[in-house]
C-alpha cells in the first residue's frame, strides 16, 4: 500500500510547492481540495493544511469540518492553515496592524517540541500574512514566535497537531526542509522510500492490473512527458502498445526523422505520419494566434484519430498529462484554473478509456523517472517546447518558406547552445520569426529582409521566468551565423523581457 500525506488545498499560491518539498523527501503526497478528503484511504499517515487568500475572517473564507481529521491523524496546519486551527478552537484571529511579508526570524522556541527538533534560534523563516493569531485556545502550546508575531507556532496538546504562521516550503526558511523532515519522518512515521525506481514498479504493475491484455494508443510529441509515458506502458505492456508521431510541419529542423530514429533504437512501436501538407493548408493566412492554436489542435486530434481507427481493437488512449496539469483542473473554489487535456477531445470521439501512468509526478520528478528507466539525456533533457510547435514562434501568417526561415535560424541558435555548453543552464530557448522586415546591407547590395528575435529564460516551472544573460560573444556569433547562413534574415535581436510581465512564448 502506498503510504502518503494529503494536503488540503486552499487556494495558496505556495500549495505545490509543498508537495514538491514533501516529494523531495521521498515521501509521496497528494494535493487535494480542501473538501475532498478520502476517507478510508489506508495509506495516509499525516495532514497539512495549506495557506489561503483568504481570511478566516472573511464571509467567503474556506472552511472544512475536521472531527475526522485532528486526533485521527498528525496534522500541520500552515498560515491559513494554522490560523484556521486556531479560530475553529475557540482563539481569535485578527488583522494585524502591521502585515508581515518576507523574510523574519524566530525569536525563541520549545528545542523538545518534535516538529522544531533541530530548528535553530533566529533561523530565517518566510512570512506572508495580513492576520495574526492574537489569541490562542488554553489547549494551544506555544511553540515559537517573531519580533512581529507571537503566535508564530503552536502544539495543540493531547493531539499531533501543529500550526505554523510563516512556510516552511519556501526556500527562504532555512530550516523549512528540516521541520517538514521532522513532520514526515518524526511525527507521520513515513518510510521516506518514494523514489523513482518505487514509482516504476508501483506504476508498472498497477498499468498490468489495470490494462491486462488490452491495446493501447498513444500520442507523441517527441517531448519529455509523452516520451516517459510511452517507455513505462511498453514496460508494462510491450507489442500492445502502439504510439503516434505525427509530423504537423511545426516541428524543429529534422526533429521528425531523428525522434522517430531515437524512439525505434527505445525498441517503442511507432507509427509516424507526415501530416505537413495537411496542416499548411489549413493554416494558410490565419494570423490570429488562438485560431491558429485551434486549427492545430483540430488538425492533430483529426489526423490521429484518422491513424488511431486504422489500427484494431484499441481500448486505450494513453497522455502523458503531468501533476501540475491535474492541479490546474481541480476545483477548489469552484472555479478551475484550466481545463488539460493533452489530446483534447480524443478519448469522447474516440470512445476510448484514458490511461494517465504520470498523471501524479511533478516534471522533475518525471525526468528522474525517465533517467530511472534508461532513456538518454538526449531526450529527457530536451527543453519545453508549446505544443503548436513553431506555429506560435511565427508571428502572422504560417507558410513553408516562414518554416524553413524559423527552422533554419532556430537550428543554428540551439546547436550553439549545445556546442558551448549553454543548453543545460538555460530553461527553455528558441528563435521567433518577426512579422517585419528591416534594410540590411549584404556586399555592396542593399536588401530588405526579415528580422527574428532570440528568446532564452531561466526557470524552475514555467510559471515565472527571468531572461537568460548569455555571454556576448556568443550572441555575437549566432547573429553572424544566422544572418550569414539563413536565406532571408537580415537582422536578429535578443529578447530581455521577464515573466511577468511578459510570456516565455510570444503568441
Amino acid at each position: 500500500m502506498q503510504e502518503k500525506i494529503i494536503i488540503l488545498d486552499f487556494g495558496s499560491q505556495y500549495t505545490q510547492l509543498i508537495a514538491r518539498r514533501l516529494r523531495e523527501l521521498n515521501t509521496y503526497c497528494e494535493i487535494l481540495p480542501y473538501n475532498k478528503f478520502p476517507y478510508g484511504d489506508e495509506g495516509i499517515k499525516g495532514v497539512i493544511l495549506s495557506g489561503s487568500p483568504y481570511s478566516v475572517n472573511d464571509p467567503q473564507a474556506l472552511f472544512v469540518d475536521l472531527s475526522r481529521i485532528r486526533g485521527v491523524y498528525p496534522v500541520l496546519g500552515v498560515c491559513y492553515g494554522a490560523q484556521f486551527l486556531a479560530h475553529t478552537s475557540g482563539g481569535k484571529v485578527e488583522s494585524a496592524d502591521t502585515r508581515e511579508y518576507g523574510r523574519a526570524n524566530l525569536a525563541w522556541h520549545d528545542d523538545n517540541d518534535p516538529l522544531m527538533h533541530g530548528v535553530r534560534e533566529n533561523s530565517t523563516v518566510w512570512m506572508s500574512h495580513g492576520d495574526s493569531i492574537t489569541v490562542i485556545p488554553p489547549s494551544f502550546k506555544l511553540v515559537a514566535s517573531t519580533h512581529e508575531v507571537k503566535t508564530a507556532a503552536f502544539h495543540i496538546e493531547g493531539e499531533q497537531t501543529w500550526g505554523v504562521q510563516f512556510h516552511p516550503e519556501v526556500y527562504h526558511s532555512e530550516d523549512g526542509t528540516l521541520l517538514l523532515t521532522n513532520f514526515v519522518r518524526d511525527i507521520c512515521h513515513c518510510n521516506m522510500d518514494w523514489t523513482p525506481a518505487s514509482f516504476i514498479e508501483h506504476t508498472v504493475a498497477q498499468l498490468q492490473e489495470k490494462l491486462g491484455d488490452d491495446k493501447v494508443v498513444l500520442a507523441l510529441s517527441g517531448g519529455v512527458d509523452s516520451t516517459v509515458a510511452a517507455v513505462l506502458l511498453n514496460k508494462a505492456i510491450g507489442s500492445r502498445l502502439t504510439c503516434i508521431f505525427v509530423d504537423n510541419g511545426l516541428l524543429r529542423k529534422n526533429e521528425f526523422e531523428s525522434v522517430l530514429a531515437n524512439y525505434k533504437d527505445m525498441g517503442l512501436n511507432v507509427l509516424g505520419i507526415d501530416a505537413k501538407d495537411y496542416f499548411y493548408e489549413q493554416l494558410k493566412g490565419v494570423t490570429d494566434p488562438e485560431k491558429k492554436r485551434k486549427i492545430i489542435g483540430k488538425g492533430f486530434i483529426d489526423i490521429f484519430d484518422r491513424e488511431a481507427r486504422k489500427l484494431t481493437d484499441i481500448k486505450w488512449l494513453a497522455q502523458g498529462t503531468i501533476y501540475p496539469d491535474v492541479i490546474e483542473s481541480l476545483s477548489i473554489t469552484g472555479m478551475t484554473i484550466k481545463s488539460h487535456h493533452n489530446v483534447g477531445g480524443l478519448p469522447e470521439k474516440m470512445n476510448l478509456k484514458l490511461v494517465e501512468p504520470l498523471r501524479l509526478l511533478f516534471k522533475d520528478e518525471v525526468r528522474r523517472v525517465g533517467r530511472e528507466l534508461g532513456i538518454s539525456n538526449r531526450l529527457i533533457g530536451r527543453h519545453p517546447f508549446p505544443g503548436p510547435g513553431l506555429g506560435v514562434r511565427i508571428l502572422g501568417d504560417i507558410t513553408p518558406e516562414k518554416v524553413r526561415i524559423l527552422q533554419d535560424a532556430d537550428h543554428i541558435f540551439i546547436q550553439g547552445l549545445i556546442d558551448n555548453d549553454l543548453y543545460d543552464k538555460v530553461w527553455q530557448a528558441g528563435v521567433i520569426l518577426l512579422p517585419v522586415q528591416s534594410v540590411g546591407v549584404m556586399g555592396d547590395e542593399r536588401t530588405y529582409e526579415r528580422a527574428v528575435a532570440l528568446r532564452a529564460v531561466l526557470s524552475t516551472d514555467g510559471m515565472t521566468a527571468d531572461w537568460a544573460r548569455l555571454p556576448y560573444e556568443f550572441l555575437a556569433k549566432v547573429s553572424n551565423d544566422i544572418i550569414n547562413k539563413v536565406r532571408g534574415v537580415n537582422r536578429v535581436v535578443y529578447d530581455i523581457s521577464s515573466k511577468p510581465p511578459s510570456t516565455i512564448e510570444w503568441e
